[in-house]
């Protein structure tokens, strides 16, 4: 029977399996040998720590700039900012995958059946309770 392992462990006793528990022991110290660092404490979040939202936009923007794709701004004329939304839209439909014929077809015959059924479902519990009610009041 083993003993528990430490939290701490750096992953060099022999039941471990090496890599793993070293990388995991270096993730959780922060150090890259995967020792615990000793001295160090977490500090008082800073303003540093916690970068606002303004920040958050524009290295947002930075990276989509990077990729080559257009960041929606609030600025600018509206009836720029309108092509610009439909330019997206458009975009964006060009990348989903239209059912065929066939398919529409199946779907539209599924949906219709779909519904029919739910239809003639609650309308027979609408009779139900309605006989129900009835018997119960008079």
């Amino acid at each position: 029977m083993s003993e528990p392992r430490d939290p701490e462990s750096t992953g060099n006793d022999p039941e471990s399996t090496g890599k793993a528990d070293s990388a995991a022991a270096s993730r959780r110290s922060g150090t890259p040998t995967g020792k615990p660092a000793r001295g160090r404490r977490r500090s008082a979040p800073t303003e540093a720590d916690d970068p606002s939202t303004e920040a958050i936009a524009v290295a947002t923007a930075t990276r989509a700039a990077g990729r080559g794709r257009q960041v929606a701004t609030t600025e600018g004329n509206v009836f720029r900012r309108l092509i610009q939304f439909f330019r997206q839209v458009i975009a964006e439909l060009r990348k989903v995958i239209w059912p065929n014929r066939r398919q529409m077809v199946t779907y539209t015959i599924v949906v219709l059946v779909f519904v029919s059924f739910m239809t003639a479902y609650i309308g027979g519990l609408d009779v139900v309770f309605l006989e129900a009610v009835r018997w119960i009041f008079g």
